[in-house]
């Protein structure tokens, strides 16, 4: 199985300067040597190009949606590489980058699996849309548009149809959700595992019950990790920190066991911010977690 390393360097869905830096500084960590000393081929396909746009301009294209153009540009130019890798029988690993490039790489692996899981392993819900937004931040919008809720744009982004049914989706760790997000992961038939419940039961019972869910539903899965899943404590180098989350080990344990099941088929890894990060630190972590990752992956 060959890996492509695919880069999206993009900070306009979290509106904050840095996670488009982490590509980089995972390749100058040596993430493609350290995949390929495990025994595979590694292809770095480079960077998604992202447009630039200043920081006066990010509501030039909507009034509640920050960098919208500039967002559906990168995605939809992400979606055609992931589909392109996915085609070819490769594994696409996308490194981000804010966690609006959800919206194109489910989009594009979607496009080659018709009944894609997706794990969605974040403090946040992710399931904003343009009314319940309060920020227009839209990397809080990318599992909402891609099961066919919030601006067209967003749901129709690479082909115009929902990319994920609600009940192919496990979300994983969340404990930071807005109002209207409660609302709509309540009214969904999205499988949750919040921290809360993660906290008493053990990660190893929701590995178990997300696979068991997952396994007579769907053909492959696609697997989203937002380093703030992690404990605040542990990853200063992320962009919206929340405190009472899963230990680096639980991180692992999940993240491995996923890699194992034979139905992971591609990856986001998301929200390294190098800029806020102390020596390094979580920087070390991704590298870790990605190397654990592939040394399982089946």
């Amino acid at each position: 199985m060959k890996i492509n390393v695919i880069g999206m360097p993009i900070h306009y869905g979290a509106d904050k300067e840095g996670c488009d830096f982490a590509p980089n500084k995972l390749r100058e960590m040596n993430i493609q040597k350290t995949i390929e000393n495990l025994g595979y081929e590694v292809e770095d396909l480079g960077d998604i190009d992202v447009v630039k746009v200043s920081s006066e301009d990010k509501f030039q294209d909507h009034p509640k949606m920050k960098y919208l153009n500039a967002i559906l540009d990168a995605n939809t130019k992400l979606a055609e590489m992931v589909h392109q890798s996915i085609s070819k029988g490769n594994f696409p690993l996308i490194l981000g980058g804010d966690h609006c490039l959800g919206l194109g790489s489910i989009a594009g692996v979607s496009t080659h699996i018709e009944k894609l899981g997706v794990i969605w392993i974040d403090a946040h819900g992710d399931l904003n849309t343009l009314e319940t937004s309060p920020t227009g931040n839209i990397h809080g919008m990318p599992l909402a548009a891609s099961m066919g809720l919030g601006h067209e744009s967003l749901v129709n982004i690479y082909k115009d149809r929902i990319k994920i049914k609600e009940d192919y989706i496990v979300h994983i760790a969340g404990r930071d959700l807005d109002e209207g997000e409660i609302e709509i992961l309540n009214q969904s038939k999205i499988k949750a595992f919040p921290m809360e419940m993660v906290k008493k039961v053990g990660m190893t019972k929701i590995i178990e019950e997300t696979l068991q869910y997952l396994k007579s539903r769907v053909d492959g899965i696609h697997v989203s990790f937002d380093l703030d899943a992690i404990d605040s404590r542990y990853v200063p180098g992320t962009g919206t920190k929340v405190d009472n989350g899963i230990t680096v080990e639980e991180a692992r344990q999940l993240l491995t066991a996923l890699a194992s099941s034979g139905m992971m088929v591609s990856l986001d890894f998301v929200e390294l911010n190098p800029l806020l990060d102390v020596n390094d630190t979580t920087a070390k972590i991704s590298v870790d977690l990605l190397t654990d990752i592939f040394k399982n992956l089946k």
